[in-house]
Order: structure tokens, then sequence, then C-alpha cells
């Protein structure tokens, strides 16, 4: 894919991504939420741009650099989702406010991390760019699964106590 052909892709996922994510969604049990960012990942890896050939270290570091920001992105991401169970058992999700501010905070230092590569004269393809939202979405999507397994289901509506499983020991009454 061409580099212009590579943005309407990021700029198409994100928005696609981050509208669905501001309103509430069932967080299902399927196995694939792995997929979209995998696929990203492969078309972003086919691309021969992703490091500069004249100025390797300054472009492998500053790739080092977005996929850290883009995998500290994902993290702060799930995070600060709001996740709950309904009385049938069922998770959801919804991002927050908060949630806002680290996407908000992300673009900046990425942003900032384009400026820099633009100083030291590295060509930065958008296929790194590709690469970090491939990062940020397989990052958010695995801590959102496994918050979501970690809630117990609320069949019975009741609220799950203190001391639940426990198995109590019968005493032997004294006479």
């Amino acid at each position: 894919m061409s580099g212009p052909m590579n943005a309407v892709v990021i700029f198409a996922v994100a928005v696609v991504v981050i509208a669905r994510q501001f309103s509430a969604r069932r967080i299902g049990s399927d196995r694939r939420w792995w997929a979209v960012p995998v696929v990203l990942a492969v078309v972003a890896l086919r691309e021969p741009g992703v490091i500069d050939p004249h100025h390797q270290v300054e472009a492998s570091l500053l790739l080092g650099a977005e996929l850290v920001t883009a995998l500290a992105l994902g993290a702060g991401w799930a995070w600060t989702t709001r996740i709950w169970t309904e009385s049938d058992g069922s998770v959801w999700s919804r991002s927050t406010k908060a949630s806002g501010i680290v996407w908000i905070v992300g673009v900046c230092l990425r942003l900032g991390l384009f400026g820099i590569g633009s100083l030291l004269g590295v060509h930065q393809d958008s296929s790194a760019l590709m690469l970090g939202l491939a990062a940020t979405l397989l990052v958010r999507s695995g801590l959102l699964i496994r918050r979501a397994q970690s809630l117990r289901p609320t069949v019975t509506g009741q609220v799950p106590a203190y001391g639940d499983g426990v198995r109590r020991v019968p005493r032997k009454e004294r006479l």
C-alpha cells in the first residue's frame, strides 16, 4: 500500500475504534480479539519504509519509542475504560473521559516523536504509525478481555461478598 493509502486506513480504523469505544459495548467471548491488530501489523511490516535506510539507528530508536508509547497508550486506555456486569452475567465496557485524555496525550506524544524525527532528518513512513496502532489495539483488547474474565457473573443478581465460596466446617454442638 502507498503512504497516502496507509494514512487513510490508519485514520479510518482509529475513527471507527474510538467512536465505538465511547458507547456501551458488550465484551463478548470472541476468541479473535487479536485479529484486527495482527492484520494491521502484517500490513505495516510488509512495507519497506518502516526503518529509514539512511538513518537506521535514529529510525530504530524512533520506532522503539513509538511502540513504547503505543503500548502505554493501550494499557492506559484499557485501565481507564469502565467495565461492569449486568444481571444476566454479560460484561459491558465504555471508555471514560479519562480514556479520552489518554488518547489526547498519546496523540501529542506521537506528534512529538514525529517532530523529533523531522528535526533529525529521518524519513518517517506511515507504516510505523500503523504498527503503533496495532500495538495499542492489541494491548487494550487483551487487557479488557483479561479484566472482563476476572469479573464474576452475577446471574442470581447477588453481589459477591467476602467469604463466598469458603467451605465452612460444621461444628459440634456442646451439650
